[in-house]
């Protein structure tokens, strides 16, 4: 079932951009996921330039595809492992909609995060899809107009949670997940991207430990 998205604010997101599906895993399915993630993934932590000084993102991430997900991106890319693959088929009948890659991001606790961006790293062209599935502790995930910060929104990420960013959303629109003063327990979220890339080729190893 898709929800209506920000039923309490008197400014609506417009559904041509968005659309969140807060049951698309099963609980038994989605804490099984989560498990075999954060014991088998090679987590790494990224490097940026910040203030022309090089940090580490505040949270791990891992790029499974045939391809780097930009150019110059220093992650391994990694082969399919099959529960990863079942859950891209997964996401493209719901979706209608074929991907060949996905980036792993992992939040440790409360103190990590992202920051506000709009995501680049697609094919090129005014409209692209990303799906984005959501495992562990639920998280704000914020929008603002890059035109009018004021104009902003909140969808609070469920555990087994599907959303579909779609249109000109990464044009118009920012997101981020923030830090936050509450404790809070590991989540991992899967975005499902099209980067131009071949067919996913399977994985040759062994399969993720259950």
């Amino acid at each position: 079932m898709q929800l209506k998205l920000f039923e309490d604010s008197p400014l609506m997101l417009p559904e041509d951009l968005l659309e969140y599906y807060p049951s698309f895993l099963g609980r038994e399915e989605s804490d099984q996921l989560l498990q075999q993630l954060l014991s088998a993934v090679p987590w790494q932590q990224s490097k940026v330039i910040m203030y022309e000084k090089e940090v580490l993102t505040p949270r791990l991430s891992a790029w499974f595809g045939s391809e780097p997900i930009r150019s110059g991106d220093q992650r391994a890319v990694l082969p399919w492992p099959p529960e990863l693959l079942a859950l891209k088929a997964k996401v493209e009948a719901h979706t209608g909609i074929s991907f060949d890659g996905v980036l792993l991001n992992y939040y440790r606790d409360n103190n990590d995060s992202v920051a506000w961006h709009s995501d680049k790293d697609t094919v090129p062209g005014l409209k692209t899809e990303i799906a984005s599935v959501s495992l562990g502790e639920e998280r704000n995930f914020d929008f603002r107009s890059k035109d009018n910060h004021r104009r902003r929104y909140t969808i609070k990420l469920e555990h087994g949670s599907l959303l579909l960013m779609k249109g000109d959303l990464q044009k118009y629109w920012e997101h981020r997940i923030a830090k936050s003063a509450k404790p809070m327990k590991a989540r991992i979220n899967l975005t499902f991207r099209k980067v131009g890339g071949t067919a996913a080729l399977p994985y040759q190893g062994e399969a993720v430990p259950r």
